[in-house]
């Protein structure tokens, strides 16, 4: 398929054909057909439940993996894409996004605003959230990998491609780190 691989043989089990995928992995295939990005999607056997098994999956360090995390910004959702080891600052994500009060959305707005069960959010297509906010520390990466739409499903590309996929406008958006 242009613009993805599939998985490799080995540590990440053999390539499914496209049209086995679940549909919301399809769904953030789409998105990169649509908009011509070079991106690596990648099926593992275990599930990726934290940065840490993800990172452990991948092969890659926890600084590389992209957490999608949803607020809700005075009322709005609002998703936040922050390094897997990094904490998301409520009160940055507020500012970010212009709002007086930023919270964790509950599951059931996290599935109304992306599409995608908690545990399984991908940063593209979001349909309902009012904006997206990228953490500038992923820029610095040279590949990041994001959720993919399940929880076995990743995908690596540039952050900039990231950026670009999503909508997102870079910001300050983690919890400053303790000397």
């Amino acid at each position: 398929m242009p613009g993805t691989r599939r998985g490799r043989r080995g540590r990440c089990g053999y390539a499914r054909r496209v049209s086995d995928w679940p549909e919301p992995v399809e769904r953030v295939a789409a998105v990169v057909r649509e908009r011509g990005a070079d991106v690596r999607l990648e099926e593992f056997s275990r599930g990726t439940p934290t940065a840490e098994a993800a990172a452990r999956a991948v092969g890659c360090e926890t600084s590389q993996i992209v957490k999608s995390i949803v607020f809700v910004c005075d009322g709005s959702p609002v998703l936040a894409l922050v390094p897997g080891d990094r904490r998301a600052d409520a009160a940055k994500v507020a500012a970010a996004a212009g709002a007086g009060y930023a919270r964790m959305a509950r599951p059931d707005e996290v599935v109304a605003a992306t599409g995608f069960e908690p545990g399984a959010v991908a940063p593209f297509p979001a349909p309902n959230v009012s904006r997206v906010l990228l953490e500038r520390e992923l820029l610095l990466q040279e590949v990041v990998w994001i959720g993919a739409g399940s929880t076995r499903h990743m995908a690596g590309l540039a952050p900039m491609d990231l950026l670009r996929l999503a909508g997102g406008m870079p910001v300050d958006l983690v919890e400053s780190v303790e000397s």
